[in-house]
């Protein structure tokens, strides 16, 4: 037996319970991971609420990560002992996810655990960190390099921008970062932000096809209009890695920055990211991402905690990373 968070669905409402399910009520899978920790990212808040049909089909189990034990293992890969971590695949969508004691799922969906770092550090970096980090490695692979100017994080105190902070500043560049919440200023300063600035002065797009030169590069979890506001404000040969889309998919832009400028728009998915470039991410994440800075980020929740939770992250009220602890 396990417990899990079990989302139920009737005449389009979406229903949550913590109930106690019997091992063969997992979904297929040749690796059982017993669950220490997962996380709530933007999209559990989606499927925690019911919205924007990420789920298809009821009794469903959300979270989009986890980090555990294996128990057992059919693959070739995995033995009982062996701890490992999932991001991505759609688990917490179309296959059930992290938000319960026990996980089935294929092998190839694993990576194992990083040597030194816990199952609550690593879903404290969980799938925000891991895109972030993502996004750090599109910009170093496109040339970006400190001395070139400020980079740009939106969303800032969001998991994602929370993250790229934190690695950005340790690798040397000059963050800046974008947030509309007063009260997060001095949390981002503490990851390493040399300066913040309103959400709101880059959230509308001026019109003008160019603007004036600011941003070396960025990291944009938000998407939609600052997406759009901040293409034509890219320095010569600039590039934004661009990621999460919590404002919208919609881009009304020219390709005026593009063309004249040579921006780079680099589209950064955490899903559609092959194992080699897994194992590289999260060494890359033991590497550059200071631990302190992580452990500052984190706010630590129980199943019971994430139906409130789920709706507040919706709501732009959460700080960092939302870690659950699954009890062992």
């Amino acid at each position: 037996m396990f417990k899990a968070l079990v989302l139920n669905e009737k005449d389009g409402k979406v229903t949550s319970a913590i109930e106690d399910l019997p091992d063969d009520r997992l979904p297929e899978g040749d690796v059982l991971v017993r669950v220490h920790n997962s996380t709530l990212n933007y999209k559990d808040g989606l499927v925690l609420n019911g919205l924007g049909r990420l789920v298809k089909t009821y009794p469903h189990v959300g979270g989009v990560d986890f980090a555990g034990t294996v128990l057992e293992s059919s693959h070739k890969d995995w033995k009982a002992g062996d701890q490992v971590i999932l991001t991505g695949w759609r688990v917490g969508e179309i296959h059930w996810g992290g938000y319960a004691e026990k996980a089935r799922v294929k092998g190839e969906w694993l990576v194992p655990l990083p040597a030194g770092l816990s199952t609550e550090r690593a879903m404290a970096i969980g799938t925000a960190g891991f895109t972030a980090m993502l996004c750090v490695m599109a910009l170093e692979e496109h040339g970006v390099k400190p001395d070139q100017g400020d980079v740009l994080v939106t969303g800032a105190a969001g998991g994602v921008g929370s993250v790229a902070i934190a690695v950005l500043a340790s690798l040397g560049y000059r963050v800046v970062a974008s947030t509309g919440r007063a009260e997060t200023h001095d949390y981002l300063k503490d990851l390493g932000a040399a300066e913040i600035i309103d959400r709101a002065t880059i959230s509308t797009p001026s019109g003008k096809p160019l603007d004036s030169e600011k941003w070396a590069a960025a990291v944009d979890s938000v998407g939609g209009s600052t997406l759009a506001a901040i293409l034509p404000q890219m320095k010569y040969k600039g590039a934004v890695a661009a990621c999460g889309l919590a404002g919208g998919t919609k881009l009304e832009t020219t390709v005026i920055p593009f063309i004249l400028r040579g921006v780079a728009l680099l589209g950064v998915d955490s899903v559609a990211c092959p194992i080699f470039r897994r194992k590289i991410a999260w060494a890359r994440l033991t590497k550059d991402l200071p631990m302190a800075k992580l452990d500052a980020m984190i706010e630590r929740a129980t199943l019971e905690d994430l139906p409130r939770l789920g709706k507040a992250i919706l709501e732009g009220q959460i700080k960092g990373r939302v870690v659950v602890d699954l009890g062992v």
